[in-house]
């Protein structure tokens, strides 16, 4: 079986979200993400990506996340998993691996 590529997002800013200030920052929570499901899922093929809600990229779909996160008080870092939120504040890598298995990933 081909799995298809899942691009998973990590919404977050250099200041810790106001709600979240005894939790990682969410540069931190993606590098974290990063190194787990990169264990998880060795040679499969996903990206993974963060994405600084005040300086987005000029992909327009990240951009008008990007703004989102930020007219509706998301708490951040906000995990997306192929366009799903999966987590945001403080995400649970269980959720994270649930979604990614709904793709077809298989733990290595």
């Amino acid at each position: 079986m081909v799995l298809k590529p899942v691009e998973i997002c990590v919404y977050g800013a250099e200041v810790v979200c106001p709600s979240c200030v005894h939790l990682p920052s969410s540069k931190e929570t993606y590098e974290w993400l990063e190194a787990a499901i990169k264990r998880k899922y060795p040679n499969q093929p996903f990206s993974i990506s963060y994405i600084d809600i005040f300086n987005p990229p000029d992909d327009e779909e990240k951009k008008a996340f990007a703004e989102r996160v930020i007219e509706e008080d998301l708490f951040y870092p906000v995990v997306l998993v192929a366009g799903t939120i999966v987590g945001e504040g403080n995400p649970k890598l269980k959720d994270v691996y649930a979604e990614m298995e709904k793709y077809g990933y298989k733990a290595q």
